[in-house]
């Protein structure tokens, strides 16, 4: 897809836009309803499905395939961020007023890091055609460690901050307790940080790790620049409301990891035969509606084995609990059975 400096522009300007609208609605720091949630992740939903539509009413529906499939891989890879995020926001305590507004910087602050992750893949990917089978195998490895983890039942129970971040820490000092909104303060005549400053840097920091598997994975799908940065924009834009709509049905997809080892395991796959392809390997071409399909139904899959596991796991945990009822009313019965005997 041929892309000038000038749509290039105009798409950056209305993305600003939607993102200016976003914070002037969420300026105001408050607890976030599952309603506006809901509303607010409908309205992303719906904005990348106009350009979607409005890339393939262009006249570009090879881009427009690949835009759905980079989105829709991107945005069920984000759902995996979620579960860190809840790690994040227990670990520094964060009011939950302050949550909307730790989100949406942080998600900015990941926006920029990817944009320039994208450039600089899209250039060496241009120069250097074998990076393809570097990404392939990397996608795979990663596929491979989560079912390994997801086998294991391996959850993290604490975030632990990276170096780098303890090193800021440490340069500008954080202070003991939330001041508002305010990401720095005076304090003692020296300029420190706020733990919401920390809580926001932590957000950003933790996506771009989380970059390392869905940036190659997206240019598994395309290797249009254009396309890759708007799916991102979008899957990410939408990430905020996604975590106070579906915060307490995380735990309840518990196949998750299966689903996303298996979508990069595809296109880790892509990858490898599309590099063998552009070295001269007679190798299939799997087409962007077959991997489409591939993403959309392993989604479907996984979702639907999740909340049927959730549910029986359920049912199992309140028979227990029922049995752990009975068994201490029976305890204590008995020995009041065995007084009244006594007094008669």
């Amino acid at each position: 897809m041929d892309v000038s400096w000038t749509v290039w522009a105009l798409t950056i300007v209305g993305l600003s836009a939607l993102i200016a609208v976003d914070f002037f609605i969420g300026r105001k720091p408050h607890d976030v309803s599952t309603k506006e949630a809901g509303i607010w992740t409908i309205v992303w939903i719906a904005l990348a499905i106009l350009f979607g539509l409005g890339l393939m009413v262009a006249g570009e529906s090879q881009a427009s395939g690949e835009f759905f499939a980079g989105f829709i891989t991107e945005k069920s890879l984000s759902v995996d961020n979620l579960f860190v995020f809840v790690l994040i926001m227990a670990k520094f305590s964060v009011p939950s007023h302050l949550q909307q507004r730790v989100l949406l910087i942080g998600v900015l602050i990941a926006l920029v890091l990817r944009a320039i992750f994208i450039a600089a893949g899209a250039a060496v990917i241009a120069n250097f055609s074998w990076v393809f089978y570097i990404f392939g195998a990397f996608l795979i490895y990663t596929a491979w460690k989560l079912i390994q983890e997801a086998r294991a039942g391996e959850e993290e129970e604490e975030f632990e901050e990276n170096r780098l971040l303890k090193k800021i820490e440490q340069r500008f000092g954080v202070d003991d307790k939330y001041h508002g909104t305010k990401l720095f303060i005076q304090k003692n005549g020296k300029r420190i940080m706020t733990p919401l400053m920390v809580v926001m840097l932590a957000i950003g920091m933790t996506d771009v790790l989380f970059a390392l598997d869905s940036i190659p994975a997206i240019f598994g799908l395309t290797q249009d620049p254009y396309i890759v940065f708007t799916a991102n924009a979008f899957a990410l834009m939408g990430l905020r409301q996604l975590y106070f709509l579906i915060g307490g049905l995380l735990k309840k997809l518990v196949h998750l990891s299966y689903g996303l080892s298996v979508i990069l395991g595809f296109i880790g796959v892509k990858l490898v035969l599309h590099a063998l392809h552009e070295n001269g390997v007679h190798t299939p071409e799997i087409t962007i509606p077959f991997s489409l399909s591939v993403i959309c139904g392993v989604l479907v899959i996984t979702t639907i084995t999740s909340l049927i596991a959730s549910k029986k796991q359920a049912a199992a945990e309140a028979e227990e609990a029922a049995k752990a009822e009975e068994a201490a009313k029976a305890e204590t019965a008995g020995p009041a059975d065995e007084q009244s005997k006594t007094l008669s």
